[in-house]
């Protein structure tokens, strides 16, 4: 069977691995030069599948209007001149309920918590290597109000049986003992199963691993168009859109993992993909202080910003601003970087020479991924939509679309996740359904 996988990022690649693994004659097309460039270069490097949660969530949008005034707020909104950017808000504003945020928590926890385990299970066949440790996420309140609103990731961490622990102010130094020196705060929730690493080196990694087992990589080129017969891809046309025709490349089945790319190229074949890029940036901190640096990842909920332990590194990231996909640095989200590092972990590393990037996270209106069949295609999938999770829900997204791809009945429950919640019904009517894989 051959099959090409669209995107290099970590999502493509752990779909090619999969894909590969399970016997598939993979090519990965991906317009720059090398895998894991854009979106997947410099994230927070977490692998939290405890931290799974919904960005639309109660009080969302009374918190929006505060934010706005605020100069160190977490989200910044400015008019991009599209109707998309409108729809795709008052999409997520339904989805700020209490009932819809159980929902949609509970799916993004699954496919979080499968990947984890997936993640594990590659880690020992292949050895690979990435800056990981594997000592859990610590989220941090600074008011007695946030800690009251945990309660209701608490509820669903129970349902879900991730392991937790509440702790009191004085108890956080148990966790990340540079903590004793921060000011301001009234308690977190250590969250031991997360995980740390650098999504970059990881990709670059799997991407050999891939190549030794037979996958193709197409690294600098663009995809032009798909090509269509009926309701069938029969394969992907090369060259920038646009431009005069270029080569074309024949498959069985095509998995567009684009992440904000994908919407762009899905709209040709009369596809609504509610992917939005959402902005976020990351400062890389060489370490200075070993004592007053993190162990793990500290996730500030005030902010939104989480500060994570990479090697000899410190990566900052957090913010979240929906401009479109404008890729320009602001200076102004640096200052608020440098001021969570310094207030969490001060004199730890060296701000000044940290280096300061931005990407865009393809993220949908509910938080959940859109994994599996494309309606009304019989042999397109995708994979993305991901959000600020993209590293932690890897592994278990490519492999549920891989099998999924390969006519395999994947591992988990595939209910909500797919691009038909937002088409009919069935997105605000959760039942046990799975999605049928794609049968030769």
């Amino acid at each position: 069977m051959k099959v090409i996988v669209l995107g290099g990022g970590v999502v493509g690649v752990t779909t090619a691995y999969y894909l590969a693994r399970g016997g598939a004659q993979v090519t990965v097309i991906e317009r720059q030069e090398g895998p894991a460039l854009e979106t997947s270069f410099a994230n927070a490097g977490q692998v939290s599948p405890g931290y799974s949660t919904p960005w639309a969530a109660p009080g969302i949008p009374v918190k929006a209007l505060k934010w706005m005034l605020q100069r160190h707020a977490p989200l910044a909104i400015r008019a991009d001149g599209s109707l998309f950017q409108l729809q795709w808000m008052t999409q997520m504003l339904k989805n700020c309920t209490s009932t819809r945020y159980a929902v949609n928590k509970e799916r993004m926890t699954r496919v979080a918590e499968y990947s984890r385990d997936c993640l594990r299970q590659l880690r020992a066949d292949t050895g690979i290597e990435y800056d990981q440790r594997t000592l859990g996420t610590l989220q941090v309140f600074r008011t007695a109000k946030q800690l009251a609103a945990a309660q209701n990731d608490i509820a669903v961490l129970r349902e879900c049986e991730v392991p937790f622990r509440e702790l009191r102010a004085d108890e956080l130094p148990d966790i990340e003992p540079a903590l004793a020196h921060a000011q301001g705060l009234v308690g977190g929730l250590h969250l031991p199963g997360d995980e740390t690493g650098d999504c970059h080196q990881f990709t670059k990694q799997l991407a050999a691993l891939a190549r030794a087992a037979g996958v193709e990589f197409r690294f600098g080129t663009a995809v032009q168009r798909l090509i269509t017969q009926g309701r069938h891809v029969t394969g992907v046309q090369l060259g920038q859109p646009g431009a005069a025709d270029g080569e074309t490349l024949e498959a069985d089945r095509v998995v567009v993992a684009l992440g904000c790319a994908s919407r762009q190229l899905l709209t040709t074949l009369g596809l609504n993909l509610p992917v939005y890029p959402v902005k976020g940036y990351s400062l890389t901190v060489p370490i200075v202080h070993e004592t007053l640096a993190p162990v793990s990842t500290v996730m500030d909920e005030t902010y939104k910003v989480a500060v994570t332990r990479l090697g000899e590194h410190i990566r900052v990231g957090g913010m979240a601003e929906l401009a479109g996909h404008d890729l320009r640095l602001n200076p102004r989200r640096r200052e608020t970087l440098e001021m969570v590092t310094h207030g969490l972990f001060a004199g730890a590393g060296d701000l000044p020479d940290a280096s300061f990037w931005t990407g865009l996270r393809p993220m949908t209106p509910d938080g959940t991924p859109v994994l599996g069949r494309a309606p009304g295609w019989d042999n397109l999938l995708v994979n993305t939509g991901h959000g600020t999770l993209g590293w932690t829900m890897a592994c278990g997204s490519g492999k549920l679309v891989a099998d999924l791809t390969l006519g395999r009945t994947p591992d988990i429950r595939t209910e909500g996740l797919g691009l038909d919640r937002y088409t009919n019904d069935s997105w605000s009517r959760p039942n046990d359904g799975r999605q049928s894989p794609i049968h030769a």
